[in-house]
C-alpha cells in the first residue's frame, strides 16, 4: 500500500485490538489486488435507544488506479454487529469481493453469459404440429407445437427469428423450447 492504512473511530473509544485487526485485514486485501493506493477505515457505533446493545458500522474506502471502492456495512438490525469485530470482518469480506471483481474486470476476465442457440423458422406445419428451424451454420432443428413458449405455432412464419434449447431424440436434434425473438405472438 502506498499510503499507510488510516483508521478512525467515531462515537466510540479507540481500541488498539480493533485497530490491529483492521490493519491486518487491510494488508490481506493486497492478496486480491496488489496495487492498492490507500485504505481508509471508519469504525463507529450506532447508539440504539432500546435495551439491546449498540450496533457497529464499518466503512472502508480503498483507492486503486482508475477508481475508488467503497464498502459501508450498515448494521441494519443485524445483531451480530453488536460485536465490533464481526462488523469489521463483514466489511472486509465485502471489500475483498469488490477487489476480486475489480481485478477480474481489469484483466478482462468478466463472466460472459452464453447466448442460447438461435436460428430462423424455415418451415411451419401448424396442422401437423411441428416446424423446422435453420441455424446460422445450416443445421435443421425440428420443434413441436408444445415446444413453442408464449406463442402459438399457427402464428409463426418462415423467417421468424427464434432462440431455442436443443436436445436429441431418436430422429436427431430437436428444440425442446422455442422462444420467438423480437415479435409478440399472442397465444390463441
Amino acid at each position: 500500500m502506498q499510503i499507510p492504512v488510516q483508521v478512525t473511530f467515531r462515537n466510540m473509544d479507540s481500541s488498539p485490538a480493533v485497530e490491529d485487526r483492521v490493519r491486518s485485514l487491510a494488508e490481506k486485501l493486497e492478496r486480491y489486488y496488489d496495487n492498492i493506493t490507500s485504505c481508509r477505515v471508519v469504525v463507529e457505533t450506532h447508539h440504539q435507544h432500546h435495551h439491546k446493545g449498540n450496533l457497529h458500522h464499518a466503512r472502508i474506502d480503498v483507492t486503486v488506479p482508475g477508481g475508488e471502492l467503497v464498502v459501508g456495512r450498515e448494521p441494519g438490525g443485524h445483531h451480530a454487529h453488536e460485536d465490533v469485530h464481526v462488523a469489521v470482518r463483514d466489511a472486509f469480506d465485502a471489500m475483498r469481493r469488490q477487489l476480486e471483481d475489480f481485478a477480474r474486470k481489469q484483466r478482462g476476465k468478466v463472466k460472459h453469459h452464453e447466448v442460447p442457440p438461435h436460428g430462423r423458422v424455415r418451415e411451419v406445419f401448424p396442422d401437423e404440429g411441428y416446424g423446422v428451424i435453420e441455424t446460422p451454420d445450416g443445421r435443421e432443428i425440428r420443434f413441436w407445437r408444445n415446444s413453442v413458449v408464449e406463442a402459438d405455432i399457427s402464428r409463426l412464419s418462415p423467417g421468424d427469428e427464434v432462440r431455442f434449447t436443443e436436445s436429441e431424440n431418436e430422429d436427431g436434434p430437436v428444440a425442446s423450447t422455442v422462444h420467438v425473438v423480437g415479435k409478440h405472438h399472442v397465444a390463441g
